[in-house]
């Protein structure tokens, strides 16, 4: 039988390369992959579901299932994770010395309902007690014009959120004293460049973000992959197949990690790294499951509520397609 041909998009990671050059192929697919930023793939996926199967925002895919409104369903990959306690920024002379702090502050943010922004708002909450409903919220761009929301917000009436005027950015009104914090999805060019006018909330976010790990669990998960409803429905064995390549192109370049010869020129600081992240990860810090990333999915799915995106929380077991042990 001839094999499916699927369009596949996703980014350039050490953990999709693999997939990329041909030394995984899924079994039974003839993939044809496109390789974007995430900032690409997503209004492309979302708003026209131009991909057969893709990466894809977690908090935007979860806030459709939640509204029962999601053309996808998803399998446990986990193609990003990152921690954002480093991505607070705050105006020196705004009066916010610690988190407590934020509570009635003006804070900009490039989307309400991105994964980032959600887990830190979430943390924010969670962590500290402020809740969303106590800051007054700025969107648009960072430091080009503002993008459009990747999914309808319609938030209550107790959120309070404007859309910055076209012509500003969000770094820029920080640097005016327009706004008070910062939460970005990057390094702000602002701080980069050294400006006195922008500083870390926590600068010693390592040990707090490692802190923050040994007490909730929780790894947060910034993007999963997705397969078009229609297409799960008449091929409902893409799902296995692709989980097992994408576990398959991961393994690879985890163990690749490890090869010495390949890795000579940095292996002191690599071995250094990796003991530090065993420490306090585990061996699978980097897991493609449901099981072990649990505390990260059930927190996005609390807080996407918390914060007006969602009606319901959805469980993970209603996220992922049983593909994984």
């Amino acid at each position: 039988m001839q094999d499916l041909d699927l369009n596949i998009a996703f980014w350039d990671y050490d953990r999709t390369r693999p997939l990329m050059d041909g030394r995984v192929r899924p079994e039974g697919i003839n993939p044809n992959i496109t390789v974007l930023r995430p900032r690409e793939i997503f209004p492309r996926m979302l708003q026209d579901q131009e991909f057969h199967a893709a990466e894809m925002s977690l908090a935007s895919y979860v806030i459709l299932k939640a509204r029962n409104r999601c053309p996808f369903v998803a399998i446990p990959v986990m193609l990003s994770k990152i921690f954002r306690h480093d991505c607070i920024y705050v105006r020196p002379d705004a009066g916010i010395s610690e988190p407590a702090d934020l509570r009635g502050k003006r804070i900009g943010l490039p989307q309400y309902s991105s994964t980032a922004g959600v887990f830190i708002k979430g943390l924010v909450q969670h962590d500290y007690g402020v809740s969303p409903t106590e800051i007054s919220w700025f969107m648009g761009g960072q430091d080009t014009p503002a993008p459009t929301p990747l999914v309808p917000l319609d938030l209550p009436a107790d959120i309070h959120l404007e859309f910055i005027p076209e012509d500003k950015t969000l770094e820029g009104m920080l640097a005016d004293g327009d706004l008070d914090a910062l939460f970005a999805t990057y390094i702000p060019n602002l701080f980069l460049n050294g400006s006195p006018k922008i500083a870390r909330l926590f600068p010693n976010f390592k040990e707090v973000e490692r802190d923050y790990y040994r007490r909730t669990g929780i790894f947060p998960i910034m993007h999963t992959v997705v397969i078009r409803e229609d297409v799960h429905r008449e091929h409902p064995w893409v799902a296995a197949s692709l989980y097992d390549a994408f576990s398959q192109a991961k393994d690879l370049a985890v163990n690749r990690l490890y090869d010495t010869d390949a890795l000579a020129l940095t292996l002191p600081f690599l071995i250094d790294h990796l003991e530090e992240t065993w420490r306090t990860f585990g061996s699978d810090y980097w897991s493609y499951n449901v099981g072990s990333n649990r505390p990260a999915l059930e927190a996005v799915a609390q807080y996407v509520v918390d914060q007006g995106l969602a009606p319901r929380v959805v469980s993970t077991e209603e996220l992922f397609l049983a593909v994984a042990p």
